[in-house]
């Protein structure tokens, strides 16, 4: 007599605890990796704050005031783009009409998805060298931001 032939492979019942178990590590493994993103990338909103921070000091020892003009070449402005250097933010000037002051502030770019970065949304940087970071409630968290 022939013995029965051994069957190899794999029950359906173990084929969905497999996919269960990768289910809730993608569950916990993407949120993580995601906020991972969101804190790197804000990296792009201060680098490009700290160049309209220095660029702007630059321009004040030529010239005795600050300049609103972010984008036009210098001697008349800064030379800096109003798009961070990796595209997550929109950086924007604005000043006192007199020149003695200014405030450059990076908020997230639609397109880039950093806004749905609700801890830091919005950097700024003044001439007194100021550092702050507002969160989606519109709350103080230059600390945590800013680092």
């Amino acid at each position: 007599m022939k013995k029965a032939a051994a069957q190899h492979g794999v029950t359906l019942i173990e084929l969905m605890t497999v996919v269960v178990v990768l289910a809730i590590l993608a569950t916990i493994a993407i949120p993580s990796y995601r906020g991972y993103l969101l804190r790197a990338q804000r990296s792009d909103a201060t680098r490009t704050l700290l160049r309209v921070e220095a660029a702007q000091e630059k321009y004040f020892l030529q010239n005795n005031r600050y300049t609103d003009q972010l984008e036009a070449a210098p001697p008349n402005g800064l030379g800096i783009p109003a798009v961070s250097e990796d595209a997550f933010y929109d950086i924007r000037l604005q000043m006192v009409p007199d020149g003695s002051a200014y405030t450059a502030t990076a908020a997230p770019r639609a397109v880039s998805g950093q806004g749905d970065d609700t801890l830091c949304r919005l950097f700024t940087v003044d001439q007194t060298l100021r550092k702050s970071a507002r969160d989606a409630a519109n709350a103080d968290v230059s600390r945590q931001c800013w680092r």
